[in-house]
């Protein structure tokens, strides 16, 4: 396994990923490239695979092998990459939603509170917007929205109210100047439970994670072919509930549409019933593996 980051539920998504060893395949999150390497192990010399990151860290990592392509882009774009390297449509693509250990670890990207930096969060380090940016220049509501919609913040408001408060004297340009600016309505009993929602909040702002993941959901599910399987590994509610409304409904609502005989419009079908979850054994030796949930589909 990559020092860079770990892979989560490695094997289970390997196994429900690779129908046919001589297919052309996605990485859509590449990262420290564990997955990719596996992949890569289960496939003949046949098989293709491409992979996706808007990370320049995670080119490091690129295997050298000839049956392998990294993309630098973000992976709301698959589809245009698939029509562009493999029109005729992927056997499978995998996406594992969370954040790399060496982002989180890399104390100068701003990722966690744990250490003091500036305060940046951007995955793409030549993005224009930081989470600098966005605690200096939101309004008060649009705080407060984000806050509640991406971070499940209890107090989201009070939160708002006291960023607001404290930019008005200095502008709040690193982690502990967030910390100290929102410290009085810190829970003492699970304080870091809850700078980790906020922080989730930000960084899901700054990247566009909510965007960008629906974009890439559609997109995925129209670049496989007939029977290729999306393999997708979430880390918290919001993306597990989007990919569970889109796996069973073609959209990120939920909804199911019909035509006049009765039949869903739904690309994809789920397989199983409840998502596959980490072993304790995991989750002991990866504390990071805790939330993980992966889901199924196969195009139908």
């Amino acid at each position: 396994m990559s020092v860079y980051h770990n892979p989560v539920l490695l094997h289970e998504s390997i196994s429900s990923l690779i129908t046919n060893p001589d297919g052309f395949y996605a990485d859509a999150t590449f990262g420290g490239g564990g997955h990719s390497r596996a992949i890569l192990g289960a496939l003949s010399p046949n098989g293709r695979l491409m992979a996706f990151d808007r990370d320049a860290d995670a080119a490091a990592n690129a295997p050298a092998d000839q049956r392998f392509t990294l993309i630098h882009n973000n992976f709301r774009f698959i589809h245009n990459y698939t029509l562009l390297h493999h029109p005729e449509g992927l056997d499978g693509i995998l996406a594992d939603l969370g954040v790399s250990s060496h982002q989180f670890d890399t104390a100068e990207r701003g990722f966690s509170f744990r250490y003091s930096a500036p305060l940046d969060m951007r995955m793409n380090v030549q993005g224009d917007k930081t989470a600098a940016d966005i605690v200096n220049s939101y309004t008060q509501n649009e705080l407060e929205k984000i806050l509640k919609v991406y971070g499940e913040v209890e107090n989201s408001r009070k939160i708002a109210e006291l960023i607001t408060k404290a930019r008005e004297e200095k502008p709040i340009l690193t982690t502990d100047d967030l910390d100290n600016a929102i410290a009085a309505a810190l829970p003492s009993f699970a304080e870091h439970k809850f700078l980790a929602k906020v922080y989730q909040a930000l960084r899901i702002e700054v990247n566009q994670e909510m965007r960008a993941l629906e974009k890439f959901l559609s997109g995925a599910a129209a670049s496989l072919r007939k029977g290729g399987r999306m393999v997708v590994i979430t880390y918290h509610s919001l993306e597990d509930r989007m990919v569970k409304n889109f796996f069973r409904s073609g959209n990120i609502e939920g909804i199911i549409e019909k035509d006049v005989y009765g039949r869903s419009s739904a690309p994809l079908k789920p397989l199983g019933g409840k998502p596959v979850l980490p072993s304790e054994e995991e989750i002991a030796q990866n504390t990071r593996a805790r939330s993980a949930k992966l889901r199924v589909a196969e195009k139908i």
